[in-house]
């Protein structure tokens, strides 16, 4: 995207949005088609980039510690006397707990799901976030950098070496940082959605304040209210759905609740 480009970008229809999606995906070195961005979904064009940490603990950066630790503490988890401290952020933020992470995916058509998965936003505009975490590990300070070598995303095992307490994270620099890592694949939940995380070096930092200062790292894709139910039905017919992407009894209760759920007049 280049510095005449807005970096919001509303679409008007499918072939439009997928365009958009794949956009910059082919990489000339390699001859091939692979994205250098990471996708997120969201039923209201309005809802901020906060972690679940901000938005339920309301930015309190003292209970951070206390809840991860008392996790650790409860958490009847088998073999889990080697685990690190990625391990139980990854392990806390997969079963709801407030964590400093923010869910992502390396495929649009999750994000879309996660777009659309909602009737009662079906009245509002949707938005797809996108990052490119190769220009956002540019940023990151330079044992980062050596430590992630030629790849494009960390691990866990890569950012256990580094870092220990996550209070280490903002002694790197002043300067807010991002980076991106893919979760252990602890279950069928996080290969089908094709899982990743982003963490920043501060548990209150709100993602849009990065973005802001370094437009050239992500696009906003706005979804039209009256292109949801399009994006969804094709969606449906592409087995993305939450049978797919939550594995189980739930899964498939959200998304036989979904399929026979009536919209309701005006939506």
């Amino acid at each position: 995207m280049n510095s005449k480009t807005s970096n919001k970008i509303k679409v008007e229809s499918w072939g439009r949005l997928i365009e958009i999606l794949y956009d910059e995906s082919y990489q000339d070195g390699l001859g091939r088609y692979r994205s250098n961005y990471a996708f997120r979904g969201l039923s209201k064009k309005s809802y901020p980039l906060k972690t679940s940490l901000i938005r339920i603990c309301g930015g309190k950066d003292k209970l951070e510690s206390h809840i991860l630790k008392n996790f650790s503490k409860y958490a009847n988890i088998h073999d889990s006397f080697n685990y690190t401290l990625w391990n139980w952020l990854a392990i806390a933020q997969h079963h709801g707990l407030p964590t400093r992470l923010m869910d992502w995916t390396y495929s649009p058509f999750v994000a879309m799901h996660f777009a659309t998965e909602n009737v009662e936003r079906y009245n509002e505009d949707g938005v797809i976030w996108c990052i490119d975490f190769d220009k956002a590990h540019a940023l990151l300070p330079q044992p980062f950098k050596e430590a992630l070598g030629g790849s494009h995303v960390f691990t866990i095992d890569m950012l256990s070496l580094m870092i220990k307490e996550l209070d280490d994270l903002q002694k790197f620099q002043e300067e807010d940082f991002l980076l991106f890592f893919e979760p252990p694949s602890m279950d069928d939940r996080i290969i089908n959605q094709f899982a990743l995380h982003s963490i920043s070096s501060r548990s209150t930092t709100i993602l849009n304040k990065i973005l802001n200062k370094h437009k050239d790292l992500y696009k906003k894709i706005i979804i039209p209210k009256k292109l949801k139910l399009e994006i969804r039905d094709k969606l449906d017919q592409a087995n993305i759905t939450e049978r797919v992407l939550f594995p189980g009894l739930d899964g498939l209760s959200k998304w036989l609740t979904r399929w026979y759920s009536p919209l309701k007049k005006g939506k």
